[in-house]
C-alpha cells in the first residue's frame, strides 16, 4: 500500500514491549523501518512507523495524540496486534482503558487493522472498532464478530504452515475425605461433572505428591515423549504452564533431578528476558512459566507443553498449547506435510479435554447480550444444590489412564 501510493505510515500497537521487537525485525525484513514511539526520540520522524504498547499509548495518550497529528487523515494505518486485548464495555465509559486508548488515537487513520491469533474473550465483550453482524438463532437475534479474513488452524495444518497437535490427558481417580471423618467420596477426574468438585479435582491432579500422582504421572509421560521426539528432531525442547511460582519452582527442582536443563521464567525475574532468549537458542531442555509465555512468545523448537495450571479459561489453553504448532524454516525444508506432531498433556479436567475437541475449528465469536432488568435470572431456590460447603482434602492419588486426542481429525476419546 506504501509502494501504491495508499498509505505512507503506520502505527503498531502491541501489549508487550518484546513483542514490538519482533515487529521491527519482521519489517526490516520487507525494507520497512519502525521505530519504538518516544517523546524524545530526535529522527523518529524519518521512519515508516511507529511502536508503542497499549499501556505506553494510555499513559501518554495527549503527547502521542499531538504527535500523530501530522500523520492523520489518508496517510495512516493503525494496527492492533492481539486485537481481543481491545474489549470495550458500552455500559462502562470509564471501562477498559486499552479499547478506549486505541478508538482514541486511531480516530483519524484511514484504516485499522486488529490481527488475533485468540478471537474471542472470557467476558464476552466485542473488540473495539470491530464488524459487528446480527444473525437469527431461534426465536432471538444473536450479535457476532464478523472478520474480513479468517484462517482456521486446520487450514494451515493442512498446508504445512504449522504442526497439528496430539493430546494425551492423564485421568485418575481422586478421594476425598473429611478431616476427622472417615467417609470418603470418590471423584474420576475426567468424569466429574459438578463444578465444584471439577475444581477441586483439577486443584489436586496438578500437585506434586509423589510418584503415583497425576502431575508426576503426567511429567514423567511428557519427558519420555520429549526424549523420543529428539531422535529425529535433537533441538525440541518442552514447556510447562505451572499455577504460581512456588509451584514452578517444585516443577522445575523435578525435572533437574532428572538431569534436564530448566529454565524457570516469571514476571517477578528481572532476568526473564534474557532466559526466554535463551531458551529460543536452544540452551535448556525445558522451559517452566506462569505467565510470560501464553501470548507472543515465538519459539518453534517446542514441540512437548505439559499444562500444569487450574486456569482452565478457553484464551489461557489455546494460547499456551499453540506455542508448539510453529515451524522453522530449516524444518519446514525437510518435513514432510502434515508435519510432525507436538504434544500436549494435561489433566484430564472436561473443560480442557472440550477445548481441545475444537482447537483447529474458528467459531464465530458471540457477543453475551446484555440482560435487562426484567430478564434476569431467577434466584436460586433456597433448597437448590450448591455443592458441598466444607473444605475437602483429596488424597491418596491414584494416576489412572491417559486419554488420547488426535487432531485435526478430532476422533472420539480412546481409553486405554
Amino acid at each position: 500500500m506504501q509502494q501504491e501510493g495508499k498509505l505512507k505510515r503506520f502505527l503498531v500497537f502491541c501489549h508487550r514491549t518484546s513483542i514490538l521487537s519482533q515487529w521491527r525485525t519482521s519489517a526490516e525484513r520487507i525494507g520497512l523501518r519502525l521505530e519504538h514511539w518516544s517523546e524524545s526520540t530526535d529522527n523518529i520522524q524519518e521512519s515508516d512507523g511507529w511502536l508503542v504498547t497499549y499501556q505506553g499509548a494510555a499513559s501518554q495518550l495527549d503527547v502521542l495524540k499531538k504527535a500523530l497529528q501530522q500523520w492523520a487523515g489518508d496517510q495512516l494505518l493503525t494496527i492492533a496486534d492481539e486485537a481481543h486485548h481491545l474489549g470495550v464495555d458500552p455500559d462502562e465509559p470509564e471501562g477498559p482503558v486499552w479499547g478506549r486508548t486505541f478508538l482514541e488515537l486511531s480516530q483519524k487513520s484511514r484504516l485499522r487493522l486488529g490481527l488475533t491469533g485468540t478471537p474471542f474473550r472470557a467476558d464476552n465483550l466485542a473488540f473495539c472498532s470491530a464488524r459487528r453482524i446480527r444473525i437469527q438463532e431461534g426465536d432471538q437475534l444473536v450479535e457476532q464478530i464478523s472478520p474480513d479474513l479468517c484462517v482456521e488452524p486446520r487450514e494451515l495444518i493442512a498446508a504445512g504452515d504449522v504442526r497439528p497437535l496430539e493430546f494425551r490427558f492423564q485421568d485418575g481417580w481422586v478421594e476425598h475425605s473429611r478431616a476427622g471423618r472417615p467417609d470418603r467420596d470418590v471423584s474420576p477426574l475426567s468424569e466429574e461433572i459438578r463444578e465444584s468438585w471439577r475444581a477441586r479435582n483439577l486443584r489436586r491432579a496438578i500437585h506434586l505428591s509423589d510418584s503415583s500422582s497425576i502431575a508426576q504421572q503426567l511429567l514423567i509421560r511428557a519427558r519420555r515423549k520429549l526424549d523420543s521426539v529428539r531422535e529425529y528432531h535433537p533441538d525440541a525442547g518442552g514447556l510447562v504452564i505451572a499455577r504460581d511460582i512456588a509451584h514452578a519452582r517444585s516443577i522445575s527442582s523435578l525435572l533437574r533431578e532428572q538431569g534436564d536443563r530448566v529454565d524457570l521464567v516469571h514476571s517477578q525475574d528481572p532476568e526473564a528476558s534474557a532466559r526466554l532468549n535463551r531458551f529460543q537458542e536452544g540452551d535448556a531442555d525445558w522451559l517452566v512459566s506462569i505467565d510470560m509465555c501464553a501470548e507472543g512468545f515465538d519459539a518453534p523448537r517446542l514441540r512437548v507443553v505439559a499444562y500444569l495450571t487450574t486456569v482452565v479459561t478457553q484464551s489461557r489453553f489455546i494460547q499456551s498449547i499453540t506455542r508448539a504448532v510453529r515451524m522453522c524454516g530449516s524444518r519446514a525444508a525437510t518435513e514432510p506435510v502434515p508435519r510432525d506432531p507436538s504434544y500436549v498433556f494435561a489433566p484430564a479436567d472436561p473443560l480442557l479435554m472440550s477445548y481441545a475437541r475444537s482447537w483447529a475449528i474458528s467459531e464465530p465469536y458471540r457477543i453475551q447480550p446484555q440482560l435487562q432488568e426484567d430478564d434476569s435470572p431467577n434466584p436460586v431456590s433456597s433448597n437448590a444444590w450448591r455443592g458441598p460447603s466444607l473444605p475437602l482434602e483429596a488424597v491418596n492419588d491414584g494416576a489412572g489412564a491417559v486419554i488420547r486426542l488426535r487432531t485435526p481429525e478430532l476422533p472420539n476419546f480412546l481409553q486405554q
